[in-house]
C-alpha cells in the first residue's frame, strides 16, 4: 500500500483527506514541520500533502528542504491550502510542488489528482525495472528475459550468471566490456574467476539469445566484449575499436 504523509494542523482537514482516500492508502499525519521531518527521516513516502500555514513555520520550507535532498527529492508534493491567490501558487509550483489544490476541496477531486499522481509514479518505476534491447525485453524485477521471435515472445532460461552477465551488457550497450569489468559487476569480489571461466559464461549466453548471439561480439584486442542491438560484422567492428 502506497503511504502518503499529510502535513496538516487542522484536524477536520486531516479527517477529511482520510475520508477521501478511504483506507486506499496508507496516511500519516503531522502537525507541525518539526514532527513532518522527524517522519520523513525514518519512514519512506510516496506523496506528501502540505499546507502552507503551520505553527512552526510554513509548507515552503519543508518543499525546499525535501527539493534539495536527493533522497527526497522526487517525493511529489501537493499543496493542499487555503491561500488562493497567483502569489502563492507561482510560489508553490517554482519551489518544485507537483500540484497545488485550494481549500475548500472537492474531495473526489482531491483522490483523483492523488491517484493519478500515484499512478504517473508506479508507471514510472515499472519502466525503470524493464530494459528493451533490439528483439529482447529484460525484466530486472523477476529477472526474466524475452526474446521476440517471428511476432512471438520465449523467456530465456538463464541463469543467474548470465542473467547478470545480459543486464550488465544491456546497461552499457555499444561500450567495451573489459573481462576486468564483467567480473566486477556480475561477480562482485570473488578473485578466482578466471578469464577463461568469464568466456565460457559469454558463449553459452550468446547461445541461447540465438538467432541475435550477434548481439555480443568479442573486440579486436580480445580483451572483452561489446553488446549492441546493431551489431556490425567482425570486421568492422575490430576497425572501429582499433586504436
Amino acid at each position: 500500500m502506497n503511504r502518503i504523509l499529510l502535513v496538516e494542523d487542522c484536524v477536520d482537514s486531516q479527517l477529511l483527506v482520510a475520508s477521501a482516500l478511504d483506507r486506499s492508502y496508507d496516511l500519516v499525519c503531522a502537525s507541525t514541520l518539526k514532527e513532518a521531518e522527524s517522519l520523513i527521516s525514518r519512514n519512506p513516502f510516496d506523496l506528501i500533502l502540505l499546507d502552507i500555514t503551520l505553527p512552526d513555520g510554513d509548507g515552503y520550507q519543508l518543499c525546499t528542504l525535501l527539493q534539495n535532498d536527493s533522497a527526497t527529492k522526487d517525493i511529489p508534493i501537493i499543496f493542499l491550502t487555503a491561500h488562493d491567490d497567483v502569489t502563492n501558487k507561482i510560489m508553490g509550483f517554482s519551489l518544485g510542488a507537483d500540484d497545488y489544490i485550494v481549500k475548500p476541496f472537492d474531495p473526489v477531486q482531491l483522490r483523483v489528482r492523488i491517484d493519478s499522481k500515484i499512478r504517473s509514479l508506479l508507471n514510472k518505476k515499472h519502466s525503470d525495472e524493464i530494459i528493451k534491447c533490439g528483439n529482447l525485453q529484460i525484466d530486472v524485477l523477476s529477472q526474466r528475459v524475452h526474446l521476440s521471435q517471428n511476432n512471438k515472445k520465449k523467456i530465456l532460461e538463464l541463469t543467474p550468471i548470465e542473467f547478470k552477465l545480459l543486464l550488465s551488457f544491456a546497461q552499457h550497450a555499444d561500450q567495451v566490456m573489459t573481462r576486468n569489468s564483467l567480473l566486477s559487476s556480475v561477480w562482485g569480489d570473488d578473485l578466482h574467476v578466471s578469464d577463461r571461466s568469464i568466456d565460457i559464461h559469454v558463449s553459452k549466453l550468446r547461445k541461447k539469445l540465438s538467432p541475435d548471439a550477434d548481439y555480443i561480439q568479442s573486440v579486436y584486442d580480445g580483451t572483452g566484449y561489446v553488446f549492441s542491438v546493431n551489431p556490425r560484422s567482425s570486421s568492422s567492428m575490430d576497425q572501429a575499436l582499433a586504436p
